[in-house]
């Protein structure tokens, strides 16, 4: 009977990851181009300190740069995972649930990482709205994704334990 609820909770999360990931590709996408392209005019105005700051953007903070990145890293391996997931959940076998947990947990700790630099972003403060919607996505996101991983896990236990009740077989 958990295997049922876990099954659609997780795929229902899966789908939801799947959008939330793609808007974070899509904004974190605009926010390096719109970086790269206005970055040379703004930076020439700059002390040296931060002129020579590897990953400056024009718009927001010092810790702006970081969390582009990492949210555009934790979009694209999250979109991924999401995509796989969907197919392993389909399956919904121990095999493919232990893949599914996996890929989800890699997804979770990246989402977690740019969770953590959204939160010093919003901590310094100074950001514009296409940022803070950057922000607002990574903070759901990694709620949904810690309830999708959580969902994944209990199909695994469940999935383990009907494989010791058959003697092995799947």
């Amino acid at each position: 009977m958990a295997s049922g609820a876990s099954k659609s909770a997780a795929f229902m999360l899966l789908i939801l990851n799947m959008g939330l990931y793609f808007l974070m590709i899509v904004i974190g996408s605009w926010a390096i181009n719109h970086g790269i392209e206005r970055s040379r005019e703004t930076a020439a105005t700059l002390t040296i300190p931060a002129r020579i700051f590897p990953i400056y953007f024009p718009m927001g903070n010092l810790a702006t740069g970081f969390f582009i990145i990492l949210s555009l890293l934790a979009g694209v391996v999250g979109f991924t995972c999401s995509i796989t997931g969907l197919n392993n959940v389909f399956l919904w076998n121990a095999p493919n649930l232990h893949a599914a947990y996996a890929s989800a947990l890699a997804s979770l700790s990246l989402t977690l990482l740019a969770l953590g630099f959204a939160c010093k972003e919003i901590n310094i403060g100074w950001t514009d709205s296409a940022l803070r919607t950057l922000e607002v996505v990574t903070i759901i996101v990694s709620g949904t994704q810690l309830l999708c991983t959580v969902a994944i896990h209990v199909g695994v236990e469940d999935a383990v334990a009907r494989q010791k009740n058959l003697g092995g077989r799947y």
